[in-house]
């Protein structure tokens, strides 16, 4: 069955670079379009990245861009979100996403950014 685990949460200072990783399992990854998001204690889940099956094309939200980086090994079956210059409004529970038939999520892991 469709499987995706998220990695590489934790806690960071205002400014601090975090890595997340996906991994995949249960499709054909290069296929599937691959997307981050992230949900806020009391706000929407909104989308963060996404990035395309052969990593050609690329999408971030505005509060992201030029500090966030997508990628993705299809031979490792992985996806990654780089996180630089991390700002306290970047904490959330960030969980990695596909639509390959039906909608599948990751389990999600939790990014706190904090003085």
């Amino acid at each position: 069955q469709v499987q995706l685990v998220e990695s590489g949460g934790g806690m960071v200072k205002p400014g601090g670079s975090l890595r997340l990783s996906c991994a995949a399992s249960g499709f054909t990854f290069s296929r599937a379009l691959m997307n981050w998001y992230r949900q806020a204690l009391g706000k929407e889940r909104e989308l963060v990245a996404s990035i395309s099956g052969a990593g050609i094309a690329t999408y971030y939200a505005e509060s992201v861009k030029g500090r966030f980086t997508i990628s993705r090994d299809n031979a490792r079956s992985t996806v990654y979100l780089q996180m630089n210059s991390l700002k306290p409004e970047d904490t959330a529970v960030y969980s990695c996403n596909t639509v390959f038939g039906s909608t599948y999520w990751g389990q999600g892991t939790q990014v706190t950014v904090s003085s």
